[in-house]
């Protein structure tokens, strides 16, 4: 059992990493320790946390004051514009995306705050990388505004750590899957759609190109490598900017076909629009080894166990919707 004492705040709360990893919290540290946060108003059927603040996290004040209220130690700081929506608003993207964690990391160099999470993504690698197997050190050059807003806070999350020793920790999460939450307007999120569609209507039309493969994690694989890094000992943190996660890598062809081995009726067609170029800035695959060196990185889902179990998740929760 966690340490009771440890007093747990979720930023995004309700969004599709929020929602699942702050009802894991709960059963790791009991309701009364997690306070979930998001600018949205209190849904109950999204959170089983204790707390609910409706909080805007680019309100400084209001962010400090909510830390020192519940008496935070840790923070999972997942609020973002995502890359889709980024790339159409890119000076509200970079405020909302890089100055809360800033907040986040000068209270922790206050002693205020234990422990930070902090997601970033694959869209730090960017043009001119290899496409396949990409290293953790490999240099980045993100092309999007959500890529460079990611890269400028990995390098702060570095800086506060050797700097002033704050505990902040990152993943590079690839493409998410999830069949309780819809999708939010990433460009990996076609992947997520697909199953909606070939559940609700059976049929799909693609804004990414048929060929074009991306990394991928099932949700369930996500949140429990978030755990596992924030439960490791710091001294086994070799990386304070992010680690790589791989996951499963696939096109859109391949995951239709993973469909139809389910849904045999399953029909896709592809129009890709704005976010292939946003594809294509990305790798097609990912090497892990310092995550899986450091910390025991594992994962349980392939391709098709995600399928079987996405369809047959999203069959009963849209039977019943």
């Amino acid at each position: 059992m966690a340490n009771a004492t440890e007093k747990i705040l979720i930023t995004g709360a309700l969004g599709q990493i929020g929602s699942e990893l702050t009802n894991k919290l709960v059963e790791l540290h009991g309701a009364e320790n997690v306070i979930a946060t998001d600018i949205q108003k209190f849904d109950k059927n999204h959170t089983n946390a204790g707390f609910y603040e409706r909080m805007d996290v680019s309100n400084t004040a209001l962010v400090q004051q909510i830390v020192k209220d519940y008496e935070i130690t840790t923070v999972y700081h997942l609020a973002s514009l995502l890359s889709g929506t980024s790339e159409k608003n890119p000076q509200f993207a970079w405020k909302l995306n890089v100055e809360p964690l800033l907040n986040f990391l000068e209270m922790a160099k206050e002693g205020k705050l234990k422990k930070i999470f902090w997601p970033s993504s694959i869209a730090v690698f960017g043009r001119g990388i290899p496409k396949e197997n990409v290293g953790q050190e490999v240099v980045l050059n993100p092309s999007t505004v959500y890529g460079i807003s990611k890269l400028a806070g990995e390098k702060w999350c570095e800086y506060y750590h050797e700097k002033f020793g704050v505990d902040v920790r990152s993943i590079r999460y690839p493409g998410l899957i999830s069949w309780k939450t819809p999708a939010g307007g990433g460009t990996t999120d076609y992947a997520v759609e697909i199953y909606y569609e070939a559940v609700e209507k059976g049929k799909y039309t693609s804004f990414i190109s048929e060929n074009t493969a991306m990394p991928m994690l099932y949700m369930d694989d996500a949140i429990d490598a978030t755990l596992q890094l924030m439960a490791a000992p710091s001294e086994s943190i070799s990386v304070r900017t992010s680690y790589n996660l791989g996951g499963m890598s696939f096109t859109p062809k391949e995951l239709a076909s993973e469909i139809k081995n389910i849904i045999p009726e399953f029909e896709i067609d592809y129009q890709p629009d704005f976010r292939q170029a946003i594809a294509d800035s990305w790798p097609a695959s990912i090497d892990d080894a310092v995550a899986k060196k450091d910390w025991g990185l594992k994962y349980q889902y392939g391709i098709k166990e995600m399928s079987e179990d996405m369809i047959s998740n999203l069959r009963k929760k849209l039977c019943h919707s």
